[in-house]
């Protein structure tokens, strides 16, 4: 079943085409991977599926509803949520408060703690810095509450961008491993990475992007070991 589909899109910042007649889709319970180098156009269409930026023509669409035009919020809470890139966690709150954060549109509190619970469970290092303020920790802790605090919206589809950016290279290895665990749990994850051995390496399906376009698209494991985009991504 096709959950996601990005039908022709373009995307413009003031006159510069960003985006020119993207088309992809994610299936349910998916891994896909959008690589490709700077300025490619791989952040800029995760903003245009979650609504932070509006697609001139074409059109996004998530279980046959059409986005296009609907707000960023509005998205978020039809099941559609956003790992920002650079984290953007609010460093001025405690780990617990950003967490809260993440769960404002729900009502539900049962539901809410037993997914702190969750959370707690596959970033045991936030138990320990649940009162801690967020802006003092490290680098990869942050990135641990940029996700966490994603899943307490109890996402149907995940979007990451670029979640390993300046991590070391051991940490590296443990997002990747989270965003497989939290895939097994049944959540769709749309990753957009620069690290494109190790996003092809955990995807079902991979799109490479180049100057607005998709250049190449196929199962992750046959664009890993094609020519051109070893050459071009993975040296």
């Amino acid at each position: 079943m096709k959950q996601l589909e990005i039908d022709s899109i373009h995307v413009f910042y003031d006159k510069i085409e960003a985006l020119k007649g993207i088309s992809l889709e994610v299936g349910q319970g998916q891994i896909v991977t959008l690589v490709g180098g700077n300025g490619a156009g791989k952040s800029t269409t995760l903003r245009a599926i979650s609504g932070l930026l509006h697609p001139r023509e074409g059109e996004v669409r998530y279980e046959g509803r059409a986005l296009t035009g609907l707000g960023a919020h509005t998205i978020a809470t039809m099941g559609v949520v956003q790992v920002p890139e650079g984290r953007r966690i609010f460093g001025r709150l405690t780990v617990d408060e950003n967490l809260a954060m993440g769960a404002f549109t729900r009502r539900d509190r049962a539901g809410i703690a037993a997914d702190r619970d969750k959370v707690m469970t596959l970033f045991p290092r936030l138990r320990e810095r649940l009162h801690q303020i967020a802006g003092t920790l490290s680098g990869g802790e942050q990135q641990m509450v940029a996700t966490a605090r994603a899943l307490m919206a109890r996402p149907r589809v995940l979007l990451m961008d670029e979640p390993s950016m300046g991590l070391a290279p051991t940490l590296v290895e443990q997002v990747f491993e989270t965003i497989r665990a939290i895939n097994v749990e049944g959540v769709t994850i749309l990753l957009v990475e620069q690290n494109a051995p190790m996003a092809l390496s955990i995807a079902d399906f991979g799109y490479v992007l180049e100057s607005g376009r998709v250049l190449l698209s196929g199962p992750a494991q046959e664009l890993l070991h094609d020519r051109r985009v070893q050459e071009a991504y993975l040296g």
